[in-house]
Formats: structure tokens, C-alpha cells, sequence
């Protein structure tokens, strides 16, 4: 996705918070960084092998969220 893609997929989230938190994710492994050359540039996050191993935790965890959510 590209950047703005992600900003706009998480309501809330400043531009600045966004960078550090994809910059975080980059560094563990979890996402990868391509950058297009021309203009303007094109920056684009996709998961890494290891970022896409997570979807099933991940998964679980918001349905977990979802159940408790509607009991409290």
C-alpha cells in the first residue's frame, strides 16, 4: 500500500506516528520499503515473508477482540 493508502485505512493516526510506527515495522523485518523513482516519488509498504506469518495471531486476536467487545 502506499502511504497515504495506510493513513487513510487507520482513522486518527497522525502522519508522524504513521512514519515512526513504519519505520519500527520495517526494522523488525515485518514490512518492506520500495521506493519508485520519477515524480513525485512512489513509496510503497508491503509484508515481508515473516509480516504475513502473523495473519493468523493476528486473526485470532481480533476475533477474541470482537467477542469481548460486545460483552462489556
Amino acid at each position: 500500500m502506499r502511504y497515504a493508502e495506510l493513513g487513510k485505512a487507520i482513522p486518527g493516526l497522525s502522519d508522524r506516528l504513521l512514519s515512526q510506527r513504519l519505520r519500527e515495522l520495517e526494522e523488525e523485518g515485518l514490512v518492506e520499503r520500495q521506493v519508485e523513482a520519477g515524480t513525485p516519488v512512489r513509496v510503497t509498504y508491503s509484508l515481508t515473508v515473516v509480516g504475513r506469518e502473523l495473519d493468523p495471531a493476528l486473526r485470532e486476536l481480533k476475533s477474541w477482540a470482537k467477542r469481548w467487545q460486545q460483552v462489556v
